[in-house]
């Protein structure tokens, strides 16, 4: 008996328009920073998955109240939390099922003096260290402290003080956790080689409407001159830059015509000329981004006639979190590319599910894979899969919405961690999908 299973019957050319859902990542950190302030906090375009969803359940269990306004607009109040409540086994239980449970770290931090956390879990896509995290903590004057047995954090600090910091890696979650700490540490605090990525910004211009002081948003210096009381705000999250990129890969590998609305285009970086690079026509409209249905698309050549190498980087570059997307478009392209994934160790390894429907890929190694394109010389089959996390999970529903006959995608709980009501929406473009 199949369960918690997406059944696809590939082929169908899509058509339509589509609206992206609220920023995941962006969502996990804003939400967070709700803890800062005894003010209510409205935030808005809230996307209804998985994981925002649990994050939500774990500030209900804080203590925290929760509105639901509307069907993607929540008022959050922090008045009245018990920040040890952390320490239950109930909460532990439940805080370790999630990745983005290690935001309300910061916040609890600068706030009460002291925050726990177990061991949090997320997509298995290789190491996903959290020193970044802790070091910029006791940089600012926390105590920290790790139980190796149960796997359980704890910080404490009766003060945070203001310090320069230099990061060793620009992670997002790690700067945006250090600057919820900061906001109310004493004097001055200077984050170097700090994350810029759109979700810090947002974040940054919400802390700054709650009353924070930080300057140099989008850039990879921050300074923070602390302040002692955050009041409350209302903040609109940013359309999924990953979900648009996820869309345009669908309309490319299916022949699909689709609009896509309210992209924020000015926010998404380099992943539309990444998609040109593969060859595939974008139009701009206003904000949407149209994509016309292609017979064929080609993969660009650099100027000396090498392989196109398509590979992640701190933003400003591209994000890793559309390579896996990337990577499928590119099987039904004219031409070769080299997808090289520098972050995460383990987020290529969904290809073999590639090649056994019919894609033409060399797992070089655990970081980087060669495609080389079939330019729709013949169509990928349909088979049954696994989604190993959230991204190679909508890569896998591409897949199988461009190929020959019936496909079984299991595990697609990891698809809704980070698509709100994925297979609905693309019912509603003439796809053929019925979930089990």
């Amino acid at each position: 008996m199949m369960k918690d299973a997406f059944e696809v019957i590939g082929g169908r050319k899509l058509k339509g328009e589509i609206f992206p859902q609220g920023a995941k990542n962006e969502a996990l950190q804003v939400i967070s920073a709700v803890l800062l302030t005894d003010e209510d906090v409205v935030i808005k375009n809230i996307p209804d998955i998985r994981d925002v969803n649990f994050l939500i359940e774990l500030l209900l269990n804080l203590g925290v109240r929760v509105t639901k306004n509307k069907p993607d607009t929540y008022t959050f109040n922090a008045a009245s939390i018990d920040p040890d409540i952390i320490l239950s086994e109930e909460f532990k239980r439940k805080a370790a099922h999630l990745r983005g449970s290690i935001m309300i770290l910061g916040p609890l931090l600068t706030r009460f003096g002291k925050a726990h956390m177990p061991m949090p879990g997320g997509d298995k896509i290789g190491r996903r260290r959290l020193d970044t995290h802790f070091q910029g903590f006791i940089e600012l004057g926390a105590t920290f402290k790790y139980d190796s047995i149960n796997n359980f954090y704890s910080l404490y600090a009766e003060h945070l003080h203001g310090k320069f910091i230099h990061l060793d890696e620009p992670s997002v979650t790690g700067t945006a956790n250090i600057i919820m700490a900061a906001v109310m540490a004493e004097g001055h605090t200077t984050l170097y080689n700090a994350a810029c990525e759109p979700y810090i910004q947002q974040l940054c211009l919400m802390l700054c409407r709650m009353g924070a002081k930080i300057t140099g948003i989008a850039s990879n210096k921050l300074e923070i001159e602390g302040v002692k009381k955050l009041k409350g705000t209302e903040h609109s999250l940013l359309p999924d830059m990953i979900e648009i990129g996820s869309f345009i890969g669908l309309a490319a590998m299916t022949q699909s015509e689709i609009t896509i609305k309210n992209c924020r285009i000015d926010m998404l970086g380099l992943i539309p000329n990444a998609f040109k690079k593969l060859g595939i026509q974008l139009e701009y409209r206003g904000d949407d981004i149209f994509i016309p249905e292609q017979e064929h698309y080609e993969i660009d050549s650099f100027i000396d006639g090498s392989i196109l190498t398509i590979y992640d980087a701190p933003w400003p570059g591209l994000t890793p979190d559309i390579l896996s997307v990337l990577l499928v478009t590119a099987c039904q392209a004219k031409g070769s590319v080299l997808i090289h994934q520098k972050m995460f160790e383990s987020r290529l390894f969904f290809v073999d599910k590639l090649i056994d429907m019919g894609a033409k890929i060399i797992l070089c190694d655990p970081h980087r894979a060669t495609v080389i394109g079939i330019d729709r010389s013949y169509p990928l089959r349909g088979i049954n899969m696994t989604s190993p996390d959230i991204r190679a999970g909508v890569s896998l529903l591409i897949a199988a919405l461009s190929a020959e006959g019936k496909s079984t995608i299991f595990n697609a709980h990891q698809i809704d961690r980070g698509y709100q009501k994925i297979d609905d929406r693309l019912i509603a473009l003439g796809a053929e999908i019925k979930r089990f």
